[in-house]
């Protein structure tokens, strides 16, 4: 986390992949209102969750949602912190230019500071 950036109330920290389960929608959902009550609010992807970063997404094989509508209304919530988790970009062979949105990598040595410096924390 750099030395500048403010700690948000809320971090949501989202780890499904968006489709075969509606957490990653669920935490999307609970990040929205949040913001929308005024919270300010970080949003960090981790393991199969960097998936829905990915451009692309279409609705699931069940008619499950694409999640980048979604994500494209982060900012208008004035959602605009996001991290990812490297190791997991990584392990899918994906790079931030890969992403629909600019996400920080975040290396697993920094979560700590991540979550220490959110009193709230919301894992879907």
């Amino acid at each position: 986390m750099a030395q500048s950036d403010p700690p948000g109330e809320l971090l949501v920290i989202l780890r499904h992949a968006p489709h075969g389960s509606s957490w990653l929608r669920e935490g999307l959902d609970a990040a929205l209102v949040a913001a929308a009550f005024g919270q300010s609010v970080t949003l960090l992807f981790q393991g199969e969750g960097v998936m829905a970063l990915l451009e692309g997404q279409d609705s699931g094989a069940l008619g499950q949602k694409g999640t980048s509508a979604t994500l494209e209304m982060l900012g208008m919530y004035d959602i605009e912190s996001l991290y990812v988790d490297a190791a997991a970009l990584a392990r899918f062979g994906l790079t931030r230019d890969d992403l629909l949105l600019a996400a920080e990598p975040l290396e697993a040595a920094d979560t700590p500071a991540i979550l220490a410096a959110h009193p709230q924390v919301l894992v879907f």
